[in-house]
């Protein structure tokens, strides 16, 4: 099978991760997510494992801590995998695991940190989740109220993390906590490693979501919740800054994926207008379906070339903040463009919960809210255009 981005990512190297990836998920994953569907949350450990075993969890980490150090391409290739996962929910925890809870901690962690949690991490014998939004601090991340202040060699840490991925199986979270209550909103937090057992921390039930089904996401309440001041990742005050640079990688990563299903969501499309007669004719005879399925192959090639040009010039060591959030703004548009017109040609089928299409319709919606809204990344591309006041 030809890469997303060939011949980018289709080198030896990165043709071995995807297929060892597409193994594990075609005989460990796909099978069991309609059960995972119904019975939530998916068995993160078990599944993190199989991963781990294979050293998919830590592809661009550090190879002394069990990763295999490479760069952002095999990543994007593993990406490209996840992407025939069929549900969101599966591939937003995994996410979670790799690109979102572990970057700062490999980049900026201390040796010790990285052996006690990166290592476990990279392993699989380690969930993680990553505590950045909270009720009213959602894209506006440097609102965030939960704190930590310094007791004797700890930090006492008291809050509420909301939407929080992977928590209810996690093992430890990294959290984003204002450390200094009277400096700058974007220079006054810090990310700090908190293991999940620890006294203090409670969790709410699993939340009822639209999409995403199968993966567990909970608020997370931290009451006088102590930590080793040790367990700060890099330099106090400078989360903030360590949580941006992390978004920009974890956005360039998951677009490769994500054309990877918007592209079997139109194929299946092709499939099932092709058998569903309508007025003595295969549905996918009329003109109408075929232009439609036609300007949305097309918008996704389009997207694949925004995501070239973002891949090469961040390879190039260039400023690419702004292609990257056109890059996120366009996926999650497009996702809920390919999802609802998709949808519309399953007819009544369509609005079936065991219909792959409506499950796609579910979970593409998310893409638009979490990671930085649609209007965040339009703020971001309008500074940058010199637009915004």
């Amino acid at each position: 099978m030809a890469s997303i981005l060939d011949p980018v990512l289709n080198t030896d190297e990165h043709k071995a991760i995807k297929r060892t990836a597409l193994q594990i998920i075609e005989k460990d994953i796909n099978p069991y997510i309609d059960e995972w569907e119904a019975n939530a949350p998916f068995p993160a450990h078990q599944v993190f494992k199989k991963l781990g075993d294979a050293g998919l969890l830590g592809i661009t980490k550090p190879v002394e801590f069990g990763g295999m150090g490479l760069d952002i391409t095999y990543a994007m290739a593993f990406g490209e995998a996840v992407g025939h996962i069929e549900c969101g929910g599966i591939p937003m925890a995994i996410g979670v695991q790799t690109d979102m809870a572990t970057p700062a901690l490999a980049n900026f962690g201390s040796d010790e940190l990285r052996r006690d949690f990166l290592a476990p991490a990279i392993s699989g014998d380690y969930v993680a989740c990553v505590g950045i939004s909270e009720v009213h601090a959602g894209s506006d991340v440097a609102a965030i109220k939960t704190h930590a202040r310094k007791d004797g060699d700890d930090y006492i840490i008291n809050g509420s993390k909301m939407w929080i991925t992977n928590s209810l199986q996690a093992d430890f979270m990294v959290a984003l906590v204002v450390t200094d209550p009277d400096g700058q909103r974007h220079s006054n937090k810090s990310l700090i490693v908190i293991p999940m057992d620890t006294p203090g921390i409670s969790k709410s039930a699993r939340l009822d979501k639209l999409g995403m089904r199968c993966s567990d996401t909970a608020q997370i309440h931290l009451e006088d919740v102590r930590v080793p001041q040790r367990f700060l990742i890099g330099e106090e005050n400078k989360g903030f800054t360590y949580q941006m640079i992390q978004f920009q990688d974890e956005r360039l990563i998951v677009g490769p994926g994500a054309i990877a299903s918007m592209e079997r969501t139109i194929q299946e499309t092709i499939d099932y207008a092709s058998q569903r007669e309508i007025f003595g004719q295969p549905l996918i005879n009329k003109q109408v379906v075929q232009f439609r399925l036609a300007e949305l192959k097309t918008e996704v090639e389009a997207l694949r070339g925004l995501l070239v040009l973002c891949l090469d010039k961040y390879l190039a060591s260039e400023d690419v903040t702004m292609l990257i959030s056109m890059l996120k703004l366009k996926i999650g548009r497009l996702e809920r463009e390919v999802a609802d017109s998709c949808l519309q040609y399953f007819g009544g089928m369509g609005y079936m919960t065991e219909t792959p299409v409506s499950r796609y319709y579910r979970d593409v919606r998310l893409h638009s809210i979490g990671g930085g809204a649609d209007e965040v990344m339009l703020q971001i591309i309008s500074k940058y255009m010199g637009t915004f006041s």
